[in-house]
């Protein structure tokens, strides 16, 4: 799964990586977490550009009877998402781009321990999630817009850690992902591959980051596995 990333670039170079037409408005996040506002990137449906704006992270279905479901709907399965009813549509008609410049995983140390982990590109470069994204309507006709990441199989990197690991899409892929146009699921399941671990990196940081209220560069600093874990609280 993906539980907890982080996106702390400039905003003239979420602009510039992403294509889009201004400077986004954002402000550093080290440890965004579920039912947050978090950086979407969409296509407008009748103009070529991309559109940057906040979504609630824990996909809401437009059907759904109250919101209560997003708590289950911060991951989707990419080789199920195509059918599953909270996400199909969405698969065919709502996909986005969720930027990001590392995902925190946590690795078993013990038999009540667990050891975060910063995950990214070896060079430290931003990238994007694979997205779905969805909007719903509450009983005062309010609408919320909300978003999941889908998960793949992890590549050799990440399966030291964990059994799943967030599709990361690659840039030459960025447009097949977002274009309207493709509403078969059939035809972006290429967009889904594992990504290559070659080209990204892992280190140990601080269990600071195992809280949301702690979001600061500390949680994205490299320790040794020998330093106290929980001491940064």
């Amino acid at each position: 799964m993906c539980g907890r990333y982080r996106l702390t670039a400039k905003e003239r170079y979420l602009r510039d990586h992403f294509g889009l037409d201004g400077d986004p408005a954002w402000a550093p996040r080290w440890n965004i977490a579920p039912t947050q506002q978090v950086a979407t990137i969409r296509q407008h449906r009748s103009d070529p550009k991309r559109i940057f704006g906040l979504m609630r992270w824990g996909l809401i279905p437009y059907w759904a009877k109250d919101p209560s479901i997003a708590l289950r709907t911060i991951n989707a399965m990419s080789e199920t998402a195509a059918e599953k009813p909270a996400f199909r549509d969405a698969m065919r008609f709502r996909r986005c781009l969720i930027p990001a410049e590392a995902f925190y995983e946590w690795k078993r140390s013990g038999p009540k321990d667990k050891q975060p982990y910063s995950i990214g590109m070896s060079d430290d470069s931003s990238f994007a999630f694979a997205g779905l994204w969805d909007r719903w309507r509450g009983p005062d006709a309010k609408a919320i817009e909300t978003c999941t990441i889908l998960t793949t199989k992890p590549n050799p990197l990440v399966a030291d850690v964990h059994e799943r690991m967030p599709v990361m899409l690659r840039p030459e892929d960025y447009d097949s992902w977002l274009d309207p146009g493709v509403t078969d699921s059939k035809r972006v399941v290429d967009c889904l591959r594992t990504f290559d671990a070659a080209l990204m990196k892992k280190y140990p940081v601080s269990t600071r980051v195992n809280r949301p209220e702690n979001d600061d560069q500390e949680c994205a600093r490299e320790i040794s596995v020998l330093e106290t874990a929980g001491r940064l609280f």
